[in-house]
């Protein structure tokens, strides 16, 4: 019954984003709602990538002094100046691991 419903639900999701995709022409869509649509990912992935740093496994917020707001600050910086997704990632995770074995251990 579970593995059904995951593929219901997958082949679900995907025409329903497919058709929108097929149906709909970039040329069909005016100025302003391009320029919206613009910002779509940069506002869906803070939405995703915040509570992961701000709240704990418990649920509550983190306290100020923990490795992922310093690690998410190092890839901000980075990521404001390159202008380069791998480069930020990569700032971020690396200033992480390096707070978490060596800083705080």
């Amino acid at each position: 019954m579970t593995l059904t419903t995951i593929i219901f639900a997958g082949i679900l999701t995907y025409l329903t984003r497919m058709t929108m995709i097929a149906l709909i022409s970039r040329d069909m869509l005016g100025d302003k709602i391009k320029a919206v649509l613009e910002y779509v990912p940069s506002a869906v992935f803070p939405a995703i990538i915040f509570p992961g740093i701000f709240i704990n496994d418990f649920g509550t917020f983190i306290e100020m002094n923990d490795p992922k707001i310093f690690g998410a600050l190092v890839a901000v910086i980075v990521g404001y100046f390159s202008k380069n997704i791998i480069a930020t990632i990569s700032a971020g995770l690396v200033s992480y691991w390096f707070l978490i074995f060596v800083i705080f251990n």
